[in-house]
């Protein structure tokens, strides 16, 4: 259990680190965007006087490296900032600056309605590929094999807007099961959101479903050879529960791996389905925000992508290690 522990350790130091670089990377990104946001909300007549003031209130007249700091030092105390957007600039005119609406009271809804799609997508998609994976080991090399196979690598190949269309056109317009667009709001009723959230759901769905089908068939498939395998075979044990029973708790360890994998990208990865149902999550958000130069918001959503990429590439580790004695016992 010591091997584990420091295992754990290790890779919990490699994702703070790796935390640490990708944040650096976001704020020298994010600041380097085209545009200036004390001009945009000022518009091209505005006095160099006025932009000079409103950067001077935001902090933005600082060098990048004190900013930085600033910000980390706040994200690390749990403080994500002031949002720009909803900041009240009376003080370029000498005035009182007001109650600003932080970054953390923005993203908070925002991000909740993207974990609820994700976990939405997670119960469609989990089971469903899993099964997929295990029906397609099972009869590989037929036409059921060849057929999951070309439809998986299809949907996976196209874009997600163009699967996004396609769904609301053969499941808003022409036949009418669900709504096209996904406004939902804080206080809707369960079975309403669900509805009003499935056809992004769906869509994701056909996007990761392909990752995880073909690890768990490619999986299997490389037991299926294995003695006790074959052993169970001869005991007269049907070939599904061969499966099941036998050779799918010992191909866990990839199965896990990628599933992770595909929910973070669920978190990470919904900016474009997001904005074409206009769906309220903090990919929409993400977007807005850019559109508008609202810095601390855009820098937020990257660090909480980020974040939930890490988080969820450690906890696959940290599982694999669990599942597999041989990776708790490396020689």
């Amino acid at each position: 259990m010591n091997s584990v522990l420091k295992i754990v350790l290790q890779r919990l130091a490699l994702g703070v680190l790796t935390l640490f670089i990708v944040s650096i990377v976001i704020f020298v990104a994010v600041n380097l965007l085209p545009g200036d946001f004390a001009q945009a909300i000022l518009g091209q007549g505005a006095t160099q006087e006025a932009v000079d003031a409103i950067r001077r209130d935001l902090g933005l007249d600082q060098p990048m490296v004190v900013r930085y700091l600033t910000w980390l030092a706040d994200a690390l105390r749990g403080d994500l900032g002031n949002s720009f957007a909803q900041a009240n600039f009376a003080s370029f005119v000498g005035e009182d600056s007001g109650v600003r609406v932080t970054v953390a009271d923005q993203i908070a809804p925002r991000f909740a309605n993207t974990m609820f799609l994700a976990g939405v997508t997670a119960a469609i998609a989990v089971p469903f590929s899993v099964t997929l994976g295990i029906l397609a080991a099972l009869y590989r090399n037929t036409v059921f094999d060849r057929i999951t196979n070309v439809s998986t690598l299809t949907s996976i190949s196209s874009p997600e807007f163009f699967l996004a269309y396609v769904l609301i056109l053969m499941l808003a317009v022409l036949n009418p099961v669900f709504p096209t667009l996904s406004n939902i709001y804080d206080g809707m009723p369960f079975l309403e959101r669900l509805d009003k959230t499935m056809l992004p759901a769906l869509t994701l769905t056909l996007v990761v479903t392909a990752h995880m089908m073909r690890m768990t068939r490619a999986a299997i498939i490389n037991l299926l050879a294995s003695p006790y395998i074959e052993m169970a075979r001869l005991k007269g044990i049907s070939p599904m529960r061969v499966i099941v029973k036998h050779a799918l708790p010992n191909a866990l360890a990839p199965i896990i791996n990628v599933v992770a994998l595909n929910l973070a990208y669920l978190i990470t990865g919904v900016v474009v389905v997001e904005v074409v149902f206009v769906y309220p999550g903090i990919g929409q958000l993400f977007v807005d925000s850019v559109k508008i130069r609202d810095i601390p918001v855009v820098q937020a959503c990257c660090l909480i992508f980020a974040a939930a990429y890490i988080l969820l590439n450690l906890t696959a580790d940290v599982l694999s290690i669990l599942s597999n004695p041989r990776l708790r016992h490396p020689k």
